[in-house]
């Protein structure tokens, strides 16, 4: 993990190295969204769509890896919802905590464990890494935090991690 920079927030810095944002999905890993995937993408691995491929090579349906974060992003609206929905909460906290209303990803990684399986329900939280000390980059004058994204089933299996690099900055006058 990177120093954290000493002028933070002490808000901020307890944040560090927590669990934030707990979530379930609010509904389990089906096979109508999976082949709408793969068909959006023109992905025509007969693991995805035949089921006797996928019973031999991975005992019975599973979902592109690709999709590992589909089945924990929230709708950015729901019927009776109070508010708009956002994935990577964290980030845009930290937008907020720290004055920087602007934001960009600038780098992603996901490192993957066990197949989400059709039926399964997958939970997610996430942690922030590390906050940099305030830098001028070309957009304006900000900072870069790394947050990650866990992810598991519902029999506590992780299904991997997503990492992101993440700057929030002020534009230049």
């Amino acid at each position: 993990m990177a120093p954290l920079a000493s002028d933070i927030p002490e808000e901020v810095r307890s944040w560090i190295g927590q669990k934030r944002y707990s979530e379930e999905s609010d509904y389990r890993v089906e096979r109508g969204y999976i082949m709408t995937s793969c068909a959006s993408v023109a992905n025509g691995n007969p693991l995805f769509w035949d089921e006797d491929s996928a019973r031999e090579t991975t005992a019975g349906w599973i979902a592109p890896p690709s999709m590992l974060a589909v089945w924990t992003r929230p709708h950015y609206w729901s019927p009776g919802g109070e508010k708009t929905n956002l994935s990577l909460r964290v980030h845009f906290d930290l937008k907020e905590q720290l004055e920087l209303p602007e934001g960009i990803i600038t780098g992603n990684s996901i490192l993957f464990g066990v197949p989400a399986r059709v039926g399964d329900r997958v939970r997610s939280w996430q942690v922030l890494r590390s906050v940099s000390e305030l830098k001028t980059v070309r957009l304006g004058r900000g900072r870069f935090w790394e947050i990650d994204v866990h992810y598991e089933n519902d029999r506590s299996q992780s299904l991997g991690t997503e990492s992101w690099t993440c700057l929030g900055y002020r534009k230049d006058d």
